[in-house]
């Protein structure tokens, strides 16, 4: 089982502010899910091939095919600001 202070420490991290009672409640929740984790990682799983989903699934995409773009002018002319014929973002950091 998973302990208080590991608890406070993943929210921490996920930078989650979490209540008394939704400490309680995520301690049980990811105490469950390391316990699922452990029950599958003692499976016996030799020949099994490695799949990514249990059906077999297929995108369906349209061809492929080159044309023009949207000209600067249009693709910018929603834009709250824009600078240098660029979207203007506010500056990070």
């Amino acid at each position: 089982m998973i302990d208080e202070e590991t608890v406070r420490h993943v929210a921490r991290l996920a930078r989650l502010r979490l209540t008394p009672d939704e400490q309680v409640t995520m301690q049980r929740e990811l105490s469950g899910i390391l316990t699922h984790v452990d029950v599958i990682q003692g499976l016996d799983l030799d020949g099994v091939a490695p799949t990514t989903h249990v059906i077999a699934l297929e995108n369906v995409l349209r061809d492929d095919v080159p044309r023009p773009s949207l000209p600067p002018a249009e693709a910018l002319r929603e834009a709250p600001e824009v600078i240098e014929q660029a979207f203007g973002v506010p500056r990070m950091g």
